[in-house]
Parts: C-alpha cells; sequence; structure tokens
C-alpha cells in the first residue's frame, strides 16, 4: 500500500506540473509575441481602412457635401434653351365661299437666361443651413469611426480570450484524463471505490462540456473579428490597456466629454441647423426679384403661303409679393420653430448620455483594475491549493473529488483571470472613446487618416460635371 501511495504521489506531482504548464501557458499567451503575429494598432489599421460601416458612413458624408453647391445654385443662372417642330394643318373659309387650306411646318428656337437678385435671403441661409449639415455629418462620422474601432478592440480582445481559454480548458481536460486514469488504477488495485471513479469521470465529462463551449465562443469571435476587421484572425499579440492617453480624474474626463465628443458636437451643429431653417421658411413670406432674358427664332413655312417668322429679344424684371398661400408659409415657419425646440432639447439629452458614459466607463475601467489583481492572487493561492491537495492525497489524507474540486476552482480563477485581462483592455478602451478621442491621430495609428474636408473643396464651387472626384 505504502508503494502504491507513492507511486500515486508521483503521478500527482507529474499532474501538478501539467497544471502549471497551463499557468505558463497563459503568461505566454498573453506576454510573447510570436513570428508574423497581428498586433492591436495593426487591426485598427485594417478596420479603419476596409470595415463597411465606416466607408458606407464616409459615402453618406461625401452625398452631404453636395448639399452646398445645391444651395450655392441659387445665386447662379438659370439657362434653359427650347426648341420645336412640328406639322400644322390650316383650312381657310375665305369670302365667296373660297376655301383656302395650307400644311405648315412651324418651329421655334430659343434660349431663357434667369437670375434671382433677391428671394427673401433663402439662398444665402439655405447656404448657410447646408454647411452647418456638412459639419453635423462630419462629426458623425467620426462618431462612427469611434464606434467602429472600439467594436475592432472588442473583437480583437475576444479572440485574444478565447484563445487563451480554449488552451487553458484543453490542459485541464489533460488534467483530468490522467486523474481519471490514475483513479481508475487505483480502483483495479483496490485502494479507492467505484464513487471515486465515477467522480473523477464526470469531472472529466465536465471538462469536454467547457472546452467545446470555449472552442464555439472562440469561432463566434473570429467570425465576429474577420466581420469587423476585414480578414480572419492570425496570431494575436497581447493588447495593453491605454491608461497613458486617459485623463487623470472623472471630472476632467467629464469635461472633456462635453467639450469634445463628436455626438455632443454633431447635436450642438443640428441645433444651428434647425435655427437657420427657421429663417429659410420665413424668406417664402418675402418678395422675390428675378431678371429674365430670352432670345428667339420662330417660323411658319410654305409652298404656297409663303414664310412667316419672328425674331424676338427680351429682357424682364419681375417682383413678386406673396399676400396668401392659404397658411403654407406659415405653418412650415411654425414647424421649423418647434424643430429648432426640439433639436435643444435633443442637445440636453446627448450632453447628459456623454456624461452618464463617461462615469459608467470611467467606473468600468477603475473597476477592471481592481478586478485584473484580485484574479491573479485567487489564481495564485488556487495554485497553490491544488498543489497543497494533490500532496495530501498522496498521503491518504484527501480523497479523489477534493483534487478533482481544487482543480476546478483553478480553472475558474484561471478563467476569471482570463476574462478580467479581456475587461481591462476594453475598459480602457471605452474610456478613451467616452471622452471623444478614440481616433487615428490620438492612437498614432500608422495609416492616413480620412479627411472628409477634402472631398468637400473638391465639389463646393462646382458648377458642372456628372463624375465624383473619384471618377464615378
Amino acid at each position: 500500500m505504502v508503494e502504491r501511495a507513492a507511486r500515486f504521489g508521483d503521478v500527482k506531482r507529474r499532474v501538478l506540473l501539467s497544471g502549471s504548464c497551463v499557468g505558463a501557458l497563459v503568461c505566454t499567451l498573453l506576454l510573447a509575441a510570436p513570428a508574423r503575429a497581428e498586433n492591436l494598432p495593426q487591426a485598427l489599421v485594417k478596420a479603419y481602412q476596409t470595415n463597411p460601416q465606416l466607408n458606407a458612413e464616409r459615402a453618406r458624408q461625401r452625398a452631404t457635401d453636395e448639399n452646398v453647391p445645391q444651395a450655392l445654385a441659387g445665386y447662379r443662372p438659370q439657362i434653359a434653351a427650347s426648341l420645336s417642330a412640328g406639322l400644322q394643318a390650316v383650312r381657310d373659309q375665305l369670302p365667296g365661299n373660297v376655301i383656302q387650306t395650307a400644311t405648315l411646318k412651324p418651329w421655334q428656337i430659343g434660349l431663357t437666361v434667369t437670375q434671382t437678385l433677391f428671394n427673401g435671403f433663402k439662398t444665402a441661409n439655405s447656404v448657410r443651413v447646408a454647411e452647418l449639415q456638412v459639419q453635423s455629418g462630419r462629426e458623425a462620422l467620426r462618431n462612427v469611426g469611434q464606434g467602429v474601432l472600439l467594436d475592432a478592440v472588442t473583437a480583437y480582445t475576444n479572440v485574444l480570450a478565447n484563445q487563451t481559454l480554449v488552451e487553458a480548458q484543453r490542459a485541464n481536460v489533460a488534467f483530468l484524463r490522467e486523474t481519471q486514469a490514475i483513479t481508475q488504477r487505483r480502483l483495479n488495485a483496490g485502494d479507492v471505490t467505484p464513487t471515486d471513479t465515477a467522480q473523477a469521470e464526470a469531472r472529466l465529462n465536465r471538462g469536454l462540456a467547457d472546452l467545446n463551449a470555449a472552442e464555439v465562443n472562440l469561432a463566434v469571435s473570429q467570425a465576429t473579428y474577420a466581420q469587423v476587421i476585414g480578414n480572419p484572425p492570425a496570431q494575436l499579440r497581447p493588447a495593453e490597456p491605454i491608461d497613458r492617453l486617459l485623463p487623470r480624474s472623472r471630472e476632467e474626463a467629464i469635461a472633456f466629454a462635453l467639450r469634445e465628443h463628436p455626438a455632443v458636437l454633431a447635436a450642438g451643429f443640428d441645433v444651428d441647423v434647425a435655427s437657420t431653417s427657421i429663417r429659410v421658411a420665413e424668406s417664402s413670406l418675402l418678395p422675390n426679384v428675378t431678371v429674365q432674358g430670352s432670345v428667339s427664332k420662330s417660323r411658319d413655312t410654305d409652298t404656297t403661303l409663303g414664310t412667316f417668322g419672328t425674331d424676338q429679344a427680351s429682357v424682364i424684371g419681375q417682383v413678386t409679393q406673396p399676400i396668401y398661400d392659404g397658411g403654407t408659409a406659415a405653418s412650415q415657419t411654425r414647424q421649423a420653430k418647434e424643430v429648432a425646440a426640439q433639436s435643444r432639447l435633443v442637445l440636453d439629452q446627448v450632453r447628459n448620455q456623454a456624461k452618464t458614459a463617461v462615469v459608467s466607463a470611467w467606473v468600468a475601467s477603475e473597476g477592471a483594475k481592481i478586478a485584473v489583481s484580485a484574479s491573479e492572487s485567487e489564481m495564485k493561492a488556487a495554485e497553490v491549493a491544488l498543489a497543497g491537495v494533490q500532496k495530501e492525497a498522496a498521503g491518504g489524507q484527501r480523497t479523489t473529488v477534493d483534487v478533482l474540486n481544487a482543480q476546478q476552482d483553478l480553472i475558474s480563477a484561471r478563467a476569471r483571470l482570463i476574462g478580467a485581462q479581456r475587461d481591462r483592455v476594453v475598459a480602457s478602451y471605452t474610456l478613451l472613446s467616452a471622452i471623444g478621442r478614440l481616433d487615428v491621430k490620438t492612437l498614432n495609428l500608422k495609416t492616413p487618416d480620412y479627411l472628409p474636408e477634402v472631398h468637400y473643396h473638391q465639389v463646393r464651387d462646382a458648377w458642372q460635371g456628372l463624375r465624383t472626384p473619384s471618377g464615378q
């Protein structure tokens, strides 16, 4: 019996060594950087360049830029050319009951130029509205960019954490297999009862189920990674928190968010859009002054009646003062005022949401730091406890289920540490996003920043042309 106990102790020490290897494996995955691995900044660059959601938002912003040249068109003349031609049958009854018929072939060509001189400042205010919409759209684009980068961070850390957890669960299954084999040999030798074997087998099956669940979660996170980043994940390097870029206090973080967050800035521009739209609506109540110049040439030709033609040129000024339009302009003005009041309330709401988001992110970030420290201590204690239980089991002072429970405590602690380290990274990036600074420039990513103002200046003063600056 003593010899069997000694052999059991030797095997248990090998199992303990296997369990220690799991810890080393976790540290290796979290700290080592394998060759040709992809790090988090590289993944963020790919997402910034290729993410469909972000590229779609950029296209939306380019479409918004076109509102400005459309509004500026109100300052420019409108030129229209006309051409008409046809056949006209004429039957005239003359005195003496004389009937005369002819087939005319009239045609007319003309050119008209219309220039608006005054339209109640509608054009000026419409240009202002369009420019404010562009500025609001830029902030909305920046906000979407923040969301995409945060999604990329989340996807990256999820894959990294799930890969580590899968390896930990595989090591756990190896431990449980060896424990089950040892218990079976001891049962055959008469050292334990069938209950011990059943307990070892039950824990092995639980470990297999946990491994399967971890592998499923890894496959899901890999698919999400490919969706957000644009390619399947390779070997991922560890991701570090970005505490160096974060504010020093919660109050400072709130001040940054209220001053710089793109959602707050976009809502502020929306207030200006709504306020200026009131003046656009009021312009329908003011006089409208236009000048129109036209030239035309017309002919009615017939071989029997000869040719009749008219050449005409004119310049006409017109002043139109609306008197009553059924209440349409008044209703539109009241409507614009209500929209402006709504936009101010939305601005207050967005500010409150930004403040809440900062507080939540700050608390989560601080909590994640404590969780990592506690999980590290828990895992170290669980490793010591497992080693002690194994030694005591080798001396006959502990049962198989005590070893299995200690191993389960260790794998649970390891899983919590992996999750805490993942949460620690995500929480730091979430806080940076909450204050409105999760962008290419702040992160110093090695990719050109998308500048929406480039397209704006390309199309702002374009008088004609159907192709976009990109050649479409």
